[in-house]
């Protein structure tokens, strides 16, 4: 396991401040910086701190200013130009923000499809055990990032490179990578553009009925004011959004599980366990519905990225407010979870509609809630679905800008920033048009994206920490690690098996009307 906080065996690291937009240092030049010199100046001072008092108080004055603002570890200049890293601004509150709007969702209205498949009791013991196993799994990514002396790791997949090498890490952690971030801004775009469309229904009653706009222009709108959205230039800038979209989060599920349990259950509720025609069948089941659980754990692909946003000294490392923010963020979402899965189970059982807990209430309690809750619920997960999708697709945002930067050598203009943003967006809504079906694979997605929660989190500590052959920290990573890697396997096959069993058509350029 990690050496205590209290006798690391090695300096903390620090990181230097951004570089002003606009300017530039020579790639492979040293970044002039005082505690770079200052730190040439104690190593000489130190040999010698010994002979006298003077001596000793000049070391010791060097020592405190080091570990105030010494500067020790170097990188690309061209990080100040990017997205993620173009403010350092960051603290505890802000990683409570971005961790919470990250790792909390419409997934979360998912859970109670799981629990048909498995029971109460499996079904409580599998999402307990989820929690924890992804809790442990980001709190390796928070030590990892400033592990390696001199080098911060500002992003998922530089950190898969330095742990399994360069061209296998970009392999291993671009696919999923990738699908977490502009995946999830197109599934933004169906669950939020469907639900601005149910909003507008609940409100207007039968005297919008139907619908005087279609599902694809419903889809453009929500498109439209995520692009305006996007405009802000870094992540820092996005924290009030993502207090927003974290608040929105916690009222919006807090209502679906209360209403549902406050009103009376249907009639032919049934919590009885779903009988299979074989033992095949059954696992394949079981399987789909342990990936709805995996894929409700998500934002692990951007604690590195919220990480370093965050100024970090000797004395003040960033792992201790980052850690700090996302205690409480995960609190927060623990007490969302584990109501939102059983509450829903109990409230629909094996009723409970695909759409999860949002379907379920405008399909059971339309006629006895009133309209205004259900169209408070629906605005919600809008905003919610507004506020996620910037802070999924700063990542992407930052690669485009991180290729434009390397091949210019200067920083993108408003302009640039801004064509790439549009593009994005309404790339986005084209991938959402013509796969109108993405946002019901979740538990092959789920399967396919598990690793990078729960298992290469594990053996990145494991080739970057090395720890003691045979101890029970090497035990325990390579452990979950090869465990997460088979539940990976295993969850795509129970969710390539969903659809075959449920007759899914793949209804391309098709959306509901």
């Amino acid at each position: 396991m990690a050496t205590p906080e209290g006798a690391a065996s090695e300096p903390e690291l620090v990181s230097i401040p951004a570089t002003p937009h606009g300017l530039s240092t020579p790639e492979g030049a040293a970044t002039p910086t005082t505690g770079a010199g200052s730190d040439g100046g104690g190593g000489r001072s130190s040999k010698g701190g010994g002979a006298g008092t003077p001596g000793r108080r000049v070391v010791d004055g060097l020592r405190g200013y080091l570990e105030e603002v010494g500067h020790l570890t170097r990188l690309d200049p061209r990080d100040a130009w990017l997205p993620v890293t173009e403010s350092r601004g960051g603290n505890a509150r802000y990683a409570a923000f971005h961790s919470l709007n990250a790792g909390l969702g419409f997934q979360a209205l998912l859970l109670p499809l799981a629990f048909p498949g498995l029971g109460w009791s499996w079904g409580v013991i599998s999402l307990t055990i989820a929690y924890c196993w992804q809790l442990y799994t980001l709190w390796i990514l928070v030590k990892l990032h400033e592990a390696v002396p001199g080098r911060r790791y500002n992003r998922y997949v530089e950190l898969a490179q330095a742990a399994f090498g360069e061209k296998l890490g970009m392999w291993l952690a671009l696919f999923p990578t990738i699908y977490l971030s502009a995946g999830t801004a197109t599934a933004l775009i169906l669950v939020g553009g469907e639900t601005m469309k149910l909003f507008f229904q609940i409100v207007c009653g039968p005297l919008c009925s139907p619908s005087p706009i279609t599902t694809v222009e419903w889809y453009l709108v929500f498109t439209s004011l995520a692009v305006i959205l996007s405009q802000l230039p870094n992540l820092n800038s996005i924290a009030g959004l993502s207090l927003i979209g974290g608040a929105t989060a916690i009222m919006y599920c807090t209502m679906s599980w209360v209403l549902s349990v406050s009103q009376p259950r249907p009639a032919t509720v049934s919590y009885d366990p779903v009988k299979s025609a074989s033992f095949g069948t059954s696992l394949f089941s079981t399987l789909n519905a342990l990936g709805i659980v995996a894929f409700a754990f998500r934002g692990h692909n951007l604690a590195l990225e919220i990480q370093a946003t965050m100024p970090s000294t000797f004395k003040h490392p960033a792992h201790v407010p980052m850690w700090r923010g996302t205690k409480v963020a995960y609190l927060l979402i623990a007490m969302c979870l584990f109501p939102v899965a059983v509450g829903g189970y109990w409230a629909y059982g094996n009723m409970m509609p695909p759409g999860g807990m949002l379907a379920a209430l405008y399909a059971f309690h339309s006629h006895d809630t009133p309209r205004g809750l259900l169209a408070m619920t629906c605005l919600l997960v809008v905003l919610n679905c507004l506020s996620s999708f910037q802070i999924y697709s700063m990542p992407v945002f930052d690669s485009f800008e991180a290729y434009y930067t390397g091949r210019t050598n200067r920083p993108c203009s408003p302009w640039v920033r801004s064509g790439f943003r549009v593009f994005y967006g309404f790339l986005s809504l084209f991938i959402s048009v013509a796969l109108p079906f993405l946002s019901s694979l979740a538990g092959l997605l789920g399967g396919l994206t598990l690793p990078v929660t729960f298992a290469y989190p594990c053996f990145m500590w494991i080739h970057v920490k090395k720890p003691e052959r045979f101890s029970f920290s090497w035990y325990l990573n390579w452990g979950l690690g090869l465990l997460g890697t088979a539940f990976s396997l295993a969850f795509s096959l129970g969710g390539v098996w969903s659809i075959v069993s449920n007759g899914m058509k793949f209804k391309f350029f098709k959306p509901p009307n």
